[in-house]
This record gives C-alpha cells, sequence and structure tokens, in this order.
C-alpha cells in the first residue's frame, strides 16, 4: 500500500505544469466536490495573528450555525489549553473576526452572541445585511437562507440589554454561517479623454504617427486604426501643452504590465492621468513684487519712533498742536 501512494503521488507531482521551484512547497491541487470551506488568504496568511488563532478562525469558519465555539468547547476538541485558546479568541476579536456581544432574547433571557466574520474590512464599511447559507458544501440539498439583520458591534462600550431588545432574535436551530455578501466601493466615473483646444491637421498627424509609431519602441503596443483615431486628440492636448515626442513616448511606453491585454485602455489611462499642465509665462515666472514698507520716524516733539513717510510730529503731538491753536 506504501509503495502504490507513493508511485501516484510521483506521477501526481510529474504532471504539474511549468518549472518546478527547487526548494519549497508544492502543491498538489485536487478540486474539491463536497465539504468544503473557502478560506481568504488575509485570515490563513495573516502577518499579525498566532497560528494558533489563524486555526481557530478557519475551524469557526467551517462550522454550521449554532456550534459551541466557547473557549470550554475548544479545549475540549483540541490539545490546546484554555489560557492558549482564550488568547487566540482575543486576537481574532481585536483583529475583527471574532465579535461577541450580550443581547437580550425575546422570552427575556440574556446571552452572549458570537458572530465570525469571514471579511472584517467588508463589516467595518458598515450596512452590511449577512446572510445565512451553509457552510460546508455537500452534495446534498441544501437549506434554505435565512436572512437577518445584525448590527456590527461598534468599538465603542457594549450597548445596554435593553438598547438591542429591539433586534430580531437569531434562531436557534440552525446548521448555517452568517455568510456576508461582498461590497464594493462604488466606481469612480471616468475621466475623459483630454483634447486639444484647437485640434488642427498638424496635430493630428503629428498624434497619430506618434501613436502609430509606438510598436517600434514596444511591441505590445499595436494599436488598431480605430484606436488611433480614438486617442489622437489625447495626444494632441499634450502637444498643444509643449510636449516633446520624446516625453511624450516615455510616458506611454514606460514600465508596461506583463502580459499588457489592452493596450489602447492602459495608453488612454496615461494620457489622462499623467496630461501635464500647460507651460507657464514669463510673467508667471517672474518674483513677485514685495509690498512696500512705510518707515519710521521720530518726533520732532516727543522723539517718539512712528511710521511715516515724511519726517515730522507724531499724531499726539500733531492732537495737541491743534487743540492749542
Amino acid at each position: 500500500m506504501d509503495t502504490q501512494h507513493d508511485n501516484a503521488l510521483t506521477h501526481a507531482l510529474a504532471a504539474i505544469p511549468g518549472p518546478v521551484p527547487p526548494s519549497g512547497v508544492l502543491h498538489a491541487v485536487i478540486p474539491h466536490t463536497s465539504r468544503f470551506t473557502v478560506v481568504g488568504n488575509h485570515l490563513a496568511q495573516h502577518a499579525e495573528l498566532s497560528l494558533v488563532a489563524i486555526g481557530i478562525g478557519v475551524h469557526i469558519q467551517s462550522l454550521p450555525a449554532g456550534s459551541k465555539v466557547g473557549i470550554k468547547a475548544l479545549a475540549a476538541r483540541f490539545p490546546e489549553g484554555e489560557v492558549k485558546i482564550a488568547c487566540a479568541l482575543r486576537e481574532l476579536e481585536a483583529h475583527g473576526y471574532l465579535h461577541r456581544t450580550r443581547v437580550r432574547l425575546a422570552k427575556g433571557r440574556v446571552t452572549t452572541r458570537t458572530v465570525f466574520c469571514n471579511q472584517p474590512g467588508a463589516v467595518l464599511r458598515g450596512g452590511v445585511v449577512p446572510v445565512v447559507g451553509p457552510a460546508v458544501r455537500s452534495t446534498g440539498p441544501a437549506p434554505a437562507p435565512v436572512r437577518e439583520h445584525l448590527r456590527v458591534p461598534e468599538p465603542a462600550p457594549v450597548p445596554e440589554p435593553t438598547a438591542v431588545a429591539e433586534a430580531v432574535p437569531v434562531p436557534e436551530a440552525p446548521h448555517a454561517p452568517v455568510r456576508l455578501p461582498s461590497r464594493t466601493a462604488p466606481t469612480q466615473p471616468r475621466r475623459p479623454l483630454p483634447h486639444p483646444h484647437a485640434l488642427t491637421p498638424e496635430l493630428w498627424q503629428a498624434s497619430s504617427a506618434l501613436l502609430a509609431d509606438l510598436r517600434r519602441h514596444a511591441e505590445e503596443l499595436v494599436l488598431s486604426e480605430q484606436d488611433v483615431e480614438e486617442l489622437a486628440p489625447g495626444v494632441a492636448a499634450w502637444l498643444e501643452r509643449d510636449a516633446t515626442t520624446d516625453a511624450i513616448r516615455r510616458a506611454l511606453t514606460a514600465d508596461l504590465p506583463k502580459p499588457l491585454k489592452h493596450p489602447a485602455r492602459l495608453l488612454r489611462h496615461r494620457l489622462t492621468a499623467l496630461l501635464p499642465p500647460p507651460l507657464p509665462g514669463i510673467h508667471d515666472l517672474a518674483r513677485p513684487r514685495r509690498t512696500p514698507v512705510t518707515p519710521f520716524q521720530t518726533c520732532d516733539g516727543c522723539e517718539r519712533a512712528f511710521r511715516s513717510h515724511d519726517p515730522g510730529h507724531c499724531r499726539d503731538c500733531r492732537a495737541q498742536c491743534w487743540e492749542a491753536a
């Protein structure tokens, strides 16, 4: 049996495509068809969580809803002691994977509600409606999904039980974990391609020639005639702002991604995002004039200093002269 196992593993490793690294781990990946759990690399490769915390987090994520995940329940399941398990749970709670709050159920009983979040970043953005679904994939029929509105606890003090009395209680029967739908940031509208103030035939010819010539400097930048026509106004806007052809070519061909799938889309982004400002004029570069400062004068009467362009008396002495007159 051992020989057959070794031979099967040898054949499986020989079938790995691509060059095999000289050292390190090799992955013999066999797709799962049942009883598996999807775990994000942000948890499996977390840089600040301990290995015990990562293992407990993966174990909790694979359990169905309603499973006991307290310190004593986990200590009875694993050889780690209660102290080590308690420290691991605190790590998961500090990084947002685990949330524990005390709530009052419909019959008035106060209990601790534990929620495990597979994507803490999505929860911290707020407004998430969790979806209860199966944790372990199986070939049998999946239970009907149940939706429940949960309020994500904030880092403020734990609210009073009466504050959450109106929340819908979690169904006690269950067999399904809380799964949060993915949330994506709203996409920003794409900036329009820059256009020159006056697209002359000379500018159009120079811009089209520069775009068509890019494939001589970077073989990935092969553009169609339609791409050249759409991008020519952007290059013309650069030329109108006194950018040299060499500067434009360097901006469009530097540090190209490998492989480059959409050259026209990349050039459109660079022409829009890297557009230089117009060159300043001679008057813009001139040094600003200093504001003239009124010099100090010495009063001829009281010898007090005061600001004036002409020597004489200060304001108080002039006032006394007017009163005497």
